[in-house]
Order: C-alpha cells, then structure tokens, then sequence
C-alpha cells in the first residue's frame, strides 16, 4: 500500500507569545501544497531475518540521522503501543527538501498513521489520529486531513480557514537554498508579539493586499544573517509574484504568481526549484 505525503506552506506566522514551558505560541495558516514523498508499507514475511518490527528503506533525498529515528518508524511504534501491528517493511522516498520549513517529516508521520490505520483496519477515526500525530510533532496533526488550517498554540490547534482553493488556479514558485537553519536557531531571537490582525483574517482578503499586511517573524530574524534569504524573496517579487514570504522557520521561500512564472535558470543558482500548478 502506497501513499503520497504532502508539504505544507505557511500563509503568515506570527509568534505571539512565550509558554511557562518554554515553549511559543504562534498564529500561521497552514496550506497544503502538490509537492510530495513516497511512503510504501508492506507487510514482512515472518521469515524475513530483520531484527526491527519496523525495516525501512530512505531513497531519493538524503536525510541525515539513523533510518531507526525517522518518524515514520516512530510512527509504528507509536501506534504498536495501542495496536496489534505486525512486522512492516517501510520504502520511504524522499521528494520533499529537509530543512525548509515545508513540512516533509511531519507529513510522512501523520501519513504513516493514517496508513497504518487503513491498511491494518485500527478503525481510529480523524480525531484519535490527530491525537496520535500530535505525540510526534507539534505540526503533525495538520496533515491528517491536509486542509488549509488556522493554527495556534504551538501549531497543534486548528481551525478550518474558509478560503480552501484561496490558491487554487494560481502558481507557486518554491525555491530552498543550501541553508540550514536549526530550531534553536530559529527561536533565538525572536521578540513575541501579536499583531492587530490575524494571518487567518489577512488570508481572507484578496491576495494583492498580503503583500502589505502578510508577515513571517523569522523573516526579520533571519535575513540579517542569512542575506541571501531576502535575496531570494526580491527576486520573486522581480519576477512577478503577488506575495512571497518564507515558509515556516525556513529555509525555503515561495512566490504565488497568476501565470506560470517566466525566469533564468541562472536566477536561482544553487537552489532546489520547484514550479507547482496549485
């Protein structure tokens, strides 16, 4: 049984305020994008001399860390906890970029869960495997129904947006330079605050009033130490996009254009680039 793992885009993030735990709350519309991994699971044969309940091949992008680490794995165990599983053999190819801000692991958690419990008939419904997912990744029960979703708390509350297909009949130019940037990193000097206007109410509005109104709060944080970042969000609008922005804590940044978006393939040197139809 396959299944196909999608990303995410954030229309805005805000970090309102710092929790007790240490922990921030946020404001952000998360938005599905056709940008995709692979998961395949199969049952394994009782024969089959694996020492894991759980064997798992990575191709496509590399990921760094132990394959045992992945969340897919910790996905099957979860679940393992609660549920009868047997042994299962894990292709998962990697199509979605690490470290972007798009969502990839958190998606192939939420999708794994949700395999797990179509192929073996667990019978959870939508609410119990949020609640699962949720145990992997504050993000991670969005993608069990990958809808457009305000999010807040630490991104685990959600709320239907009433704009689904706000992106349809658009294009997304979505661009990951070779940049890294770790969630401590990305915290650090972050200043909470929170705005007059929500991202959900501004998401609402027309797309050419984002531009103006729209805002992520890494952004600030990051372009002074990462220039090419910013770099990358002047040439989207030099290209022709209503609104660009970087997507989540980053790296990656996109453009929504009306038209399929016309550029040198010298413009984005270095960087992974994706055009998508939405």
């Amino acid at each position: 049984m396959i299944v196909f793992p999608c990303a995410k885009i954030n229309l805005g993030l805000n970090i309102v305020s710092k929790r007790p735990d240490g922990y921030h709350d946020l404001e952000t519309v998360f938005h599905p994008i056709p940008l995709y991994d692979a998961l395949e699971v199969q049952t394994m044969s009782d024969k089959f001399p694996s020492e894991e309940p759980c064997d798992i091949l990575l191709s496509g992008m590399t990921l760094e860390g132990s394959a045992q680490d992945n969340l897919v794995v910790k996905a099957y165990h979860l679940l393992a906890q609660d549920f009868k599983l047997p042994r299962v053999h894990i292709h998962l190819y990697k199509g979605i970029p690490s470290q972007a801000g798009l969502g990839g692991g958190s998606s192939d958690a939420a999708y794994m869960i949700k395999l797990l419990d179509e192929k073996f008939r667990l019978d959870m419904g939508l609410a119990e495997m949020e609640r699962y997912a949720k145990r992997l990744g504050a993000d991670c029960p969005f993608f069990i129904s990958a809808e457009p979703s305000y999010a807040t708390g630490i991104g685990d509350v959600l709320t239907p947006v009433d704009a689904d297909g706000s992106l349809s009949g658009y294009y997304l130019l979505v661009v990951k330079p070779p940049v890294a940037i770790s969630t401590r990193e990305a915290y650090a000097s972050i200043v909470a605050s929170r705005p007059s206007k929500t991202c959900k109410e501004i998401v609402r509005q027309p797309i050419n009033t984002w531009r103006e109104e729209l805002t992520n709060d890494f952004e600030s944080s990051f372009f002074p130490h990462h220039p090419e970042l910013a770099s990358i969000k002047e040439k989207l609008y030099s290209i022709g996009a209503i609104y660009a922005q970087m997507s989540g804590s980053g790296s990656a940044l996109f453009g929504i254009f009306e038209q399929s978006p016309v550029f040198d393939n010298t413009l984005f040197e270095g960087c992974k680039v994706y055009v998508l139809d939405m």
